[in-house]
């Protein structure tokens, strides 16, 4: 994605992609103060911009050739899962 588009609420909740961050986020953003809600914008632009780079690394290392020799046709695409632990993993414990 280029840099050069400005984040907005909607950049930042599609680049979220999973619906209970999203769901978080836009909760958060609705929830905050008008004096906290840039910060709050921002600490959420912040994580969009790391997701939207882990993505895109993810993708340039599944088109480059293997370097030991493993067939790319047998990986498995776990990106999904990982998201959904790493949000799992955020949220306080009961």
């Amino acid at each position: 994605m280029s840099d050069h588009v400005p984040w907005t609420i909607e950049r930042i909740s599609v680049a979220l992609s999973s619906p209970a961050l999203r769901q978080r986020f836009v909760g958060e953003i609705n929830g905050a103060p008008a004096h906290e809600l840039l910060g709050v914008f921002a600490r959420w632009q912040g994580i969009a911009e790391q997701l939207v780079a882990a993505a895109e690394r993810g993708r340039a290392i599944l088109a480059s050739p293997c370097l030991d020799g493993d067939d790319q046709d047998e990986w498995t695409d776990v990106t999904d899962k990982v998201l959904t632990d790493a949000e799992r993993l955020r949220q306080p414990a009961p």
